[in-house]
């Protein structure tokens, strides 16, 4: 990797290096707290556990999103980049219901990068740039892996009797993601119409 070509002039931005605290972490993120909302604790650790499933998956999408954004050309370019970032801005908000679930139940939610990119099901794409025919085909796939587990994980709160989470995954997650989904289904459909009509 190259080093930087940017230079400053003074090093005041190293004058103070932050220090890990010594008490290291105040809550491990396999363990939930108890929390008074009347659910079983057992039911609340595997809404967790699924809900932080669901926002790693989401975490990768919403940054899939983005690169297609940034990586968008050909025809129709403008009507494909403003809809990439318009998928992007509401998988955003999907993540942030996500993870105030998981810490309403008293859970941490994953967060970083390498804890996500370890953690989801979405294969990783190439960091170099594809055409928007796969770019499409990679999104669609990834609302794929989200709707299946996101049915799962809606059908196990529910018999939980955690209808908190069943209402955030169905109400939220289902329904975004095949909004999404279908928006990319009818684009892949007029382009094949689009093909055969040549």
């Amino acid at each position: 990797m190259s080093t930087s070509t940017i230079t400053r002039p003074d090093a005041a931005h190293l004058e103070e290096p932050v220090i890990p605290s010594p008490r290291a972490e105040t809550e491990a993120f396999s363990l939930a707290r108890r929390s008074p909302l009347a659910l079983d604790a057992s039911v609340a650790a595997g809404s967790i556990d699924n809900l932080n499933q669901l926002l790693a998956d989401t975490l990768t999408l919403r940054d899939l999103y983005k690169k297609h954004q940034w990586q968008a050309s050909g025809q129709p370019f403008c009507s494909i980049h403003l809809l990439f970032d318009k998928h992007c801005v509401e998988q955003s908000t999907l993540v942030d219901l996500l993870a105030e679930r998981v810490q309403t139940l008293g859970g941490v939610t994953i967060a970083m990068a390498p804890d996500v990119a370890q953690a989801t099901h979405i294969p990783r794409a190439p960091k170099g740039r594809e055409d928007t025919a796969t770019q499409i085909a990679r999104l669609l796939y990834a609302h794929k892996v989200i709707l299946q587990e996101a049915r799962a994980m809606a059908r196990d709160s529910a018999a939980g009797g955690d209808q908190g989470t069943n209402d955030v995954i169905v109400s939220d997650v289902i329904r975004a993601n095949e909004l999404q989904t279908w928006f990319f289904a009818e684009h892949m459909q007029q382009t094949k119409r689009l093909d055969c009509a040549k």
